[in-house]
């Protein structure tokens, strides 16, 4: 199960399936997708979320992100376009 999560600076901090979830429910709520489809795709990402994570203490936070992400553009386009639009204006 995972414990820690290796940020890219090297640092680590303790695994929280809480920060996923808002994400994924703050991309869904700027998408236009309503709260139980939201509530839908949130428990089928983290399922693949912790499928990556059997047998691992550590992860990068890249490598969730990914995993993530290609899991949304599977189960919601939308809330992908919508995570990755909001990424994109943040480094701008």
């Amino acid at each position: 199960m995972i414990k820690l999560v290796v940020k890219k600076d090297g640092s680590k901090e303790p695994f929280d399936a809480g920060k996923i979830n808002k994400a994924i429910r703050l991309a869904g709520q700027a998408a236009g997708i309503e709260e139980p489809r939201i509530e839908e795709v949130i428990k089928v990402v983290l399922a693949k979320v912790f499928q990556l994570g059997e047998g691992k203490e550590e992860i990068a936070s890249s490598q969730i992100k990914e995993t993530v992400l290609e899991e949304l553009d599977v189960v919601e386009p939308s809330i992908s376009a919508s995570w990755r639009e909001y990424d994109q204006n943040k480094k701008a």
